[in-house]
């Protein structure tokens, strides 16, 4: 599976993709629980199985207390703070939009040194992606990965809009489109506006897990069970996230 590339800002593809596998075996590598069978399982097994099961249950308790807006604003203190100073021990590493409706820290309910963030419009799967991913792998051991997409994601819009001969984006915009639309193709253009971007957010999630997935040393190790990946759609109107199970 072929992901496109990012035009001027990377070397072309043929010249880029052998080396962007080769450099982030570390970090895909770890990814392995199947997401259906993550989000059913009891935290049983392995000890990395159990701090699994705990991190993603870290992270629903978290959301839930967010909608429900009964937030706890852990971890937050100065001598939490001063803990961290030496090291970073965080749980989950979550590669999210750069949306500023969207702050994983608060939709989550986490505090310092909980959560490694990666934020890039669309959730894309990029170079320096995968850079920041191979380092929460290879240096912070964290045991969750998440692609967090979300409602109204304006990226997603942009890739819809070219798929329906719509776009009008600028040069460095269009670029980061580029790297959407192959993950949206399969949808149904012909659907409600609407209806065809909520699709569009869910699948562009789908595409990115897919990437990082279709890597041979991640294929390898899908029943090691090291680490998991798993992919949500978060609710602009609700603060609900929305965890996908297939």
């Amino acid at each position: 599976m072929k992901s496109p590339s990012i035009g001027n800002v990377l070397p072309p593809l043929h010249m880029s993709r052998r080396s962007v596998l080769l450099g982030a075996a570390t970090a895909v590598s770890s990814l392995g629980i199947a997401a259906r069978s993550l989000l059913s399982q009891e935290a049983t097994g392995s000890e990395t199985e159990r701090a699994i099961a705990s991190a993603l249950q870290r992270l629903k308790q978290g959301n839930t207390r967010f909608v429900q807006d009964d937030l706890q604003h852990q971890h937050a203190s100065r001598a939490w703070r001063s803990r961290l100073t030496e090291a970073q021990q965080p749980f989950a590493t979550l590669l999210c939009c750069s949306d500023s409706r969207v702050p994983p820290e608060l939709v989550f309910d986490q505090g310092f040194g909980d959560l490694f963030i990666i934020r890039i419009a669309g959730n894309i799967i990029a170079n320096d992606v995968l850079g920041s991913i191979q380092y929460a792998a290879h240096h912070l051991h964290t045991p969750l990965f998440m692609v967090l997409g979300h409602e109204g994601c304006g990226a997603v819009t942009a890739a819809v809009n070219a798929l329906r001969g719509a776009a009008n984006e600028p040069e460095h915009i269009a670029e980061l489109v580029k790297m959407i639309t192959p993950g949206l193709k399969q949808l149904d253009l012909s659907q409600p506006r609407q209806a065809l971007i909520d699709a569009a957010v869910e699948a562009n999630v789908r595409w990115s897990m897919r990437q990082l997935l279709a890597m041979p040393e991640a294929q390898r190790a899908l029943k090691q069970k090291r680490a998991a990946l798993i992919g949500g759609v978060y609710s602009l109107k609700s603060g609900h996230v929305r965890f996908l199970e297939n």
